[in-house]
């Protein structure tokens, strides 16, 4: 029976730590993305800081990437860049890609 019990608590750690791992990339992914929007509105130093981080808090709206989606796409409007959701999408999943490979990086 403790063997079960040990059983059960690993995979609970597991789970534990894999969504706090993906709670990390998605913040780090979405600062990244913020980072990327602002310099295609032409943003750079603590201007584009802080858009990055006014794109984090936007992706607290609602569950999946809409809500960020939607804010980007009103700024890159407002200011006659075109970029289309698919476009904005795949750079959101190369991001992603980005971000997991820093978290792994600093951890090492």
């Amino acid at each position: 029976m403790a063997s079960m019990d040990d059983r059960e608590k690993g995979f609970e750690r597991k789970f534990a730590f894999d969504e706090e791992l993906r709670f990390k990339a998605t913040a780090r992914r979405n600062k990244l993305f913020g980072l990327w929007v602002a310099e295609k509105l032409g943003k750079s130093g603590a201007d584009a800081e802080a858009y990055a981080k006014a794109v984090v808090i936007a992706d607290l709206a609602e569950a999946g990437d809409q809500d960020i989606i939607r804010k980007v796409q009103k700024d890159l409007d407002g200011a006659g860049i075109s970029l289309s959701d698919g476009e904005l999408k795949l750079r959101l999943i190369d991001l992603m890609a980005e971000a997991l490979r820093q978290i792994e990086t600093s951890r090492a």
